[in-house]
């Protein structure tokens, strides 16, 4: 008599899992790693007041940002006589978005000018981030002499008002000659010492010494260790310095206002200035929408580049207090 098992009945695959049953899980999960607001030591009085706070604060960020969205979709009568938070017709906005391609009788083009404010920002905010990253690692792991007093004099640069150097600074350019020059927009901008003082900050949080010491024992040099010890644990604080400075470059009004008088090499702060102040003596009544408009383009690569690095802040920014 022969024994026969039956065979085990097979396994069979679990059903994917849906979109919705994915958001849940992820809401529990958010919700389980939430900390109690009792641990913060608030009260629920004082948590309600900071969000009315919060809030009312991002109303007062957003309304402008409402009103020109709206607004970017009508003629320049509506906006001027229609309600501002509410749309009207005709819908204009594909109209007035074409305007800004065209030469206003000769005072430079829209695109022309978004492109040397997407250079100069890019080579502007890139060589401030690379210059700050080095300098702020410098201060924070190596010790030599004279370097709290250079630490304290580059935050007190910025005490300086940029006015102050108007003067200064057009000489020497004239000297130099960069006027109306790449470079005479490019080099100032590369000086950011809010940029020093944050990289010098996150490294001396984020960067062990042990493990310095280890990459030193192993017989590491020291650009070795900047660029493959150092660099890759100051990724959060080098993106929110790269936005700082790249912000910065970006709305630059004074220092492209003070060295550029060629109409193609303007940035698009100079730019639009330029139409706004042709407002008076123009009877085009394409002028104001296209303002409006070319408000609304200039912000829109900013608040993505935001929404495109926030996600790195929010992984790596608590890696320093864990190195540590």
């Amino acid at each position: 008599m022969t024994l026969t098992t039956a065979p085990a009945p097979a396994r069979t695959a679990a059903p994917p899992e849906s979109r919705r049953e994915r958001r849940r899980r992820e809401r529990l999960a958010a919700r389980d790693a939430e900390i109690p607001v009792k641990l913060y030591g608030l009260r629920r009085g004082t948590v309600g007041l900071l969000t009315a706070l919060a809030f009312l604060f991002a109303l007062f960020t957003l309304i402008p940002i409402a009103w020109i969205v709206i607004n970017s979709t009508k003629t320049q009568a509506n906006i001027f006589e229609s309600f501002g938070f509410w749309f009207a017709r005709p819908f204009q906005f594909f109209h007035t978005f074409g305007l800004l391609f065209q030469n206003v009788d000769g005072y430079g083009t829209f695109i022309q000018w978004f492109g040397n404010t997407a250079l100069y920002a890019a080579l502007g905010g890139g060589g401030a981030t690379a210059l700050s990253a080095l300098a702020g690692y410098g201060l924070a792991r190596f010790r030599f002499r004279g370097a709290r007093f250079a630490f304290y004099l580059i935050i007190a640069s910025l005490l300086i008002p940029i006015t102050a150097l108007a003067i200064p600074l057009y000489l020497t350019y004239a000297k130099a000659h960069l006027i109306n020059s790449l470079w005479g927009m490019v080099l100032p901008s590369m000086v950011s010492p809010i940029g020093v003082y944050l990289m010098r900050t996150y490294a001396d949080l984020s960067v062990p010494r042990d493990l310095i010491d280890a990459a030193r024992i192993d017989g590491a040099g020291e650009t070795r260790i900047f660029l493959r010890v150092a660099l890759p644990l100051m990724v959060p604080g080098l993106l929110t310095v790269l936005l700082i400075n790249v912000v910065t470059v970006w709305n630059n009004y004074f220092l492209p206002l003070l060295i550029f008088n060629v109409n193609t090499k303007y940035p698009l702060t100079v730019g639009l200035g330029l139409w706004s102040g042709r407002l008076a003596n123009s009877g085009d009544a394409n002028l104001y929408p296209m303002l409006v408009m070319g408000g609304l383009v200039t912000i829109i690569p900013l608040i993505a580049l935001f929404l495109i690095l926030q996600r790195y802040w929010r992984g790596g920014i608590l890696l320093g207090s864990i190195a540590n």
